[in-house]
């Protein structure tokens, strides 16, 4: 089974490279993302649990590794994250309970599980 952290981070080099081939595009993305962010009406935990929910009921490996690897370096315990887990898989339903075990084994790989 492949290490979680280490596709996160090869993958990365990829969209990093897709970035350089559209400048302007992707600038004006990530300073829409780095806004999105910021602590306003809700802070950066809850927005990275929430981003967690979404990116598990899109089915998307690269958000799932990496909203619970920001939820944790925004402070997020292991139990928010699994009740963040939780409740998009009520929502979700099996489609994002398939996905839930890359969260326990990111979390097993940060050393928070």
């Amino acid at each position: 089974m492949e290490n979680q952290i280490e596709y996160y981070d090869e993958t990365a080099k990829y969209r990093d490279k897709f970035d350089l081939g559209l400048p302007e595009a992707m600038t004006v993305y990530s300073t829409f993302r780095k806004e999105v962010y910021r602590d306003g009406a809700l802070n950066l935990k809850t927005k990275r649990l929430i981003a967690l929910a979404a990116g598990l009921q899109a089915g998307c490996t690269r958000c799932i590794i990496g909203q619970t690897k920001d939820a944790v370096k925004a402070g997020a315990t292991k139990a928010e994250i699994l009740e963040t887990v939780a409740v998009a898989i009520v929502m979700g339903g099996t489609s994002v309970s398939a996905e839930s075990w890359r969260v326990v084994k990111a979390l097993e790989e940060m050393g928070k599980w």
